[in-house]
């Protein structure tokens, strides 16, 4: 059984940065692609970042580009989530998620890509 457990979400200024961890336990880490989520009040769950598991390819959605980085440590069993120039927009719940298949070409942006998932930590940003 896989188990995601997200942490460092809080409460920032606009303008501020955070940093997630997600550690991962259960299976062999450094063969998945991971990738966070996030979900707004009243809003579907959207795709933020994602990594290839052997961390040479990034994906980001267009909202976050130049402002997120994802990263992962694969001797630690965790991939991270820096955060800068946070923005209003950027308050949700954000999610880690595990890729379904190990070491899949390409980058999964879609959720049904993933198999396992954090319980998510909020993240909120004030004006």
């Amino acid at each position: 059984q896989v188990q995601l457990v997200e942490s460092g979400g809080g409460s920032v200024q606009a303008g501020g940065s955070l940093r997630l961890s997600c550690a991962a336990s259960g299976r062999t880490f450094s063969s998945y692609n991971m990738g966070w989520f996030r979900q707004a009040p009243g809003k579907e769950r959207e795709f933020v970042a994602a990594i290839r598991w052997i961390a040479v390819i990034k994906y980001y959605t267009d909202s976050v580009k130049g402002r997120f980085t994802i990263s992962r440590d694969n001797a630690k069993n965790t991939v991270y989530l820096q955060m800068n120039s946070l923005e209003p927009e950027d308050t949700a719940v954000y999610y880690c998620a595990a890729d379904r298949l190990p070491k899949r070409n390409g980058v999964p942006t879609a959720e049904y890509d993933y198999e396992y998932w954090g319980q998510g930590t909020q993240v909120t940003v004030s004006s």
